[in-house]
Parts: structure tokens; C-alpha cells; sequence
């Protein structure tokens, strides 16, 4: 398995591919930095020369956040919003949609399973 900037990626797949296992880095962008290098993205990961790998981490790591660095940021980002109790930070903490949703029959990734609340009690049960 090649190792570029810190991850192991696949080597039997094309690097085009080889290059999606990077949080942070879909298809688009995988063939954007792809092209900048002029490397050619139907190659195997394990076909690359040891210098082709090497340009490419480092052009990785200079130019765009991956991985740890990119988490992190996405979690500042997230305690800020947190911070200044704007709307989508109050949404965050309490673990509803954050952009808008509705949240009347859906939202179930958000808000989790089912809580079943007892049903009212009948009119007769009251007397």
C-alpha cells in the first residue's frame, strides 16, 4: 500500500480513486489535483514512482486540508457557532437540523430513535 501525507491508500485501484480515501478529497477534486501534476489518473496507485509520490503529498499538504487537520477545523467551526448561540449553533447542541429541515416526520439521523410518550387517556378513564 502507498503512503502519501500520513494515509495509506489503496494500491490495486486507479489512482483517481486511490485518492477519494482522503477525508476531504471526493472525485472532482481528485482529478483537479490529478491534472495539475500531470499524472495519469487510469495508472494503478501501485504503478507511481516513489517521486510521483512524493510531488503528490506534498502538494496535497500544501495546498489543500485533509484529514486531521480538515476534522479539526469542521469542529471549531461547529463550537464556534456553538459559542456565539446564534441559530445553527443552538440547533447543533440541541440535535436537530441545522439547515432547515422539517422535523415533523423526518430528521430521524438527527434526533435518533423513536421516544414513544403514552397516549391520552380517554374521556370515560377521566370521570
Amino acid at each position: 500500500m502507498p503512503r502519501i501525507a500520513g494515509t495509506d491508500i489503496p494500491a490495486d485501484k486507479r489512482i483517481v480513486v486511490a485518492l477519494t480515501y482522503f477525508y476531504g478529497i471526493g472525485g472532482a477534486l481528485s482529478k483537479k489535483i490529478l491534472r495539475e501534476l500531470n499524472i495519469d489518473e487510469n495508472v494503478r496507485a501501485k504503478d507511481l514512482h516513489e517521486d510521483q509520490l512524493s510531488i503528490l503529498g506534498a502538494h496535497i499538504g500544501k495546498n489543500y486540508n485533509v484529514e486531521g487537520q480538515l476534522r479539526r477545523q469542521e469542529l471549531q467551526n461547529i463550537s464556534r457557532l456553538r459559542s456565539i448561540s446564534c441559530y445553527r449553533g443552538m440547533r447543533h447542541r440541541i440535535g436537530l437540523p441545522v439547515r432547515g429541515q422539517r422535523t415533523k416526520t423526518n430528521a430521524r439521523t438527527r434526533k435518533g430513535r423513536k421516544k414513544t410518550v403514552a397516549g391520552k387517556k380517554g374521556v370515560k378513564e377521566m370521570r
